[in-house]
């Protein structure tokens, strides 16, 4: 049995299934969901001053003594004035304590990509805290996958950066029923196909998906490949698609350089077998390397989109 719900639901859903379960789960951040609000009162729904380097710091130091906390940093532009706090000890201190201590603290914020919100909010920041070692982090595309990732990142010892797609909150999908949970690392083929695997990160799932739909009206078969989690990455997963279909374009709304899209194309072609079994050049689909314009037709341009997904497998299916 499923249930019906938007992303962004799915999203408050995951955390009020989450609060039930463990009393140690609490939420904080610059707003206060009214729906968790009603439900479980000002004490585990905390609203924080307007300062992310505040909030991540108590969120690490309650995960220190015991507690579950989820921190909303909403923009990822916001999170930029917490570096220290999110590499330096946040990352760092299980490994520093020998596994003394467990911080399960989750960080949630969005990328704001598509939406005219100008240079300083349209960016996705992924990558950037992908580079840290003792960070887990998830991408979720769907409302099933936002849910299941959520509670997962809950339920773990580490700390989880939950990266949402505020261009996907309306986006309405089947949620399974009960204890949905989603394991980190873990990716998922949304589509099967056999000339050209088409990795999408995040919110670059859709277009590609519909890069796959008109791709398959000229007779060529794409695999979409999600990764789901981002750290860990589910290597095999790609790996295998690829040696499958025999080549490989990968789709994020990021800037190329030192991206998930790199990153992807790395694991591929650094393994012998896969690379051995490509039949063409790896093939990036990402922004163009400049700050996002509020320009909305200079926006769209930057930004990629289904048609560059399409145009990127074409000429990959045309080698070989």
């Amino acid at each position: 049995m499923t249930r019906s719900m938007t992303y962004v639901a799915a999203i408050e859903t995951a955390i009020a299934e989450e609060m039930r379960r463990d009393e140690k789960v609490f939420h904080m951040g610059t707003l206060q969901p009214a729906g968790l609000l009603g439900e479980f009162g000002q004490a585990r729904v905390r609203r924080t001053p307007i300062s992310e380097a505040a909030m991540t710091g108590l969120g690490i130091g309650s995960a220190a003594t015991g507690w579950r906390p989820i921190v909303n940093w909403r923009a990822v532009t916001f999170t930029f004035g917490a570096f220290d706090q999110i590499v330096n000890q946040a990352a760092k201190l299980r490994y520093m304590t020998g596994g003394q201590f467990t911080f399960p603290v989750v960080f949630r914020t969005f990328y704001i990509g598509g939406q005219r919100s100008a240079a300083q909010h349209s960016q996705t920041g992924y990558a950037m805290f992908a580079h840290v070692a003792g960070l887990k982090i998830v991408a979720p595309s769907s409302p099933a996958d936002a849910l299941g990732l959520l509670k997962a990142a809950v339920r773990s010892d580490d700390p989880v950066v939950v990266f949402e797609a505020n261009r996907l909150d309306g986006l309405v999908g089947d949620v399974p029923d009960g204890d949905h949970v989603v394991p980190l690392g873990v990716g998922e083929i949304k589509r099967v196909g056999t000339d050209v695997t088409i990795v999408a990160i995040g919110s670059m799932v859709w277009p590609a998906l519909e890069a796959a739909e008109t791709l398959a009206a000229s007779g060529i078969e794409a695999e979409v490949v999600d990764p789901r989690s981002l750290v860990p990455l589910d290597i095999d997963l790609i790996r295998d698609s690829v040696r499958h279909t025999g080549r490989l374009v990968v789709a994020d709304e990021s800037v190329g350089t030192c991206s998930m899209a790199s990153e992807v194309a790395a694991i591929s072609v650094e393994d012998g077998e896969t690379f051995r079994r490509l039949k063409a050049p790896v093939a990036r689909v990402v922004a163009r390397p400049v700050p996002i314009p509020y320009s909305p037709p200079l926006e769209d341009y930057v930004l990629p989109d289904a048609t560059d997904v399409t145009e990127a497998a074409r000429a990959v299916c045309a080698v070989g």
